[in-house]
């Protein structure tokens, strides 16, 4: 039986989380050479407070590009008031451009993404890619990475993405949802949002998760569950569980 299959697309589809913590250590090395010799700024102090800061701004902007430097510029301005040292201009310019240079890497495809996906269309599913953030950056991602081939117009972009996100997609797509699944890495985004809406959902897991995504599940499914480590494993696991379910 045909299913209908929503990925989500950053570390899951394509390479993200890397790049962003590649920009967060160039971050964490200008801080410490900055404020070497005052107290209470080491390396795992300022990591800690960008974390925090980054995590409260996705919680009231969403996927907003701008938030990212920004936290680098509010845990700048939060050790310049904690220790007295002056605030630079220069340095502020240095920061938000160097948050914003996390959106100008090359796309790089998860290993076996194409496979997969090949497989799945292959299969007769229907697939959908439904992400989060700003449309400008997704569209560019999708487009380096020749994504409309598989996905066509069922392209989902939202700066919010949670369950009433996800349960408005649905709604309006009028899919059947003991034939819909998510499969994405996050838990916040992905898993809890797709499990909510009593849908089938495959938790992607990676190296290393931004706290971000890291929640508790306290949603009991209503069909499949599963975490898988690698993408040409999600094929067979929808194909077992959908001939189990048939009569």
């Amino acid at each position: 039986m045909k299913q209908n299959l929503f990925f989500d697309l950053d570390d899951t589809l394509i390479h993200c989380n890397k790049y962003f913590y590649f920009v967060i250590e160039q971050f964490v090395d200008a801080m410490t050479t900055w404020f070497a010799g005052y107290e209470g700024v080491s390396a795992d102090a300022v990591r800690n407070k960008q974390t925090e800061i980054d995590i409260a701004g996705v919680a009231v902007l969403g996927f907003k590009s701008e938030h990212f430097p920004q936290s680098f510029i509010d845990t700048y301005h939060y050790y310049c008031d904690l220790t007295g040292r002056k605030k630079s201009m220069t340095e502020q310019d240095f920061l938000w451009k160097l948050g914003l240079s996390v959106y100008e890497h090359e796309t790089e495809p998860y290993p076996n993404m194409e496979a997969t996906l090949d497989k799945l269309a292959g299969e007769g599913h229907t697939l959908h890619l439904y992400t989060g953030g700003e449309i400008t950056i997704q569209r560019r991602k999708i487009e380096q990475m020749k994504l409309e081939r598989y996905f066509d117009t069922r392209v989902y972009i939202r700066r919010h993405k949670n369950s009433e996100a996800l349960e408005q997609i649905l709604a309006e797509g009028g899919h059947d949802r003991h034939l819909t699944w998510m499969i994405g890495n996050s838990i916040r985004t992905d898993v809890v949002p797709a499990l909510t809406a009593g849908i089938h959902a495959i938790h992607m897991r990676t190296e290393s998760e931004w706290q971000y995504n890291v929640i508790n599940i306290e949603v009991e499914p209503k069909g499949a569950f599963f975490t898988l480590s690698n993408l040409l494993e999600v094929p067979p696991a929808i194909h077992d569980y959908v001939s189990r379910k048939q009569p």
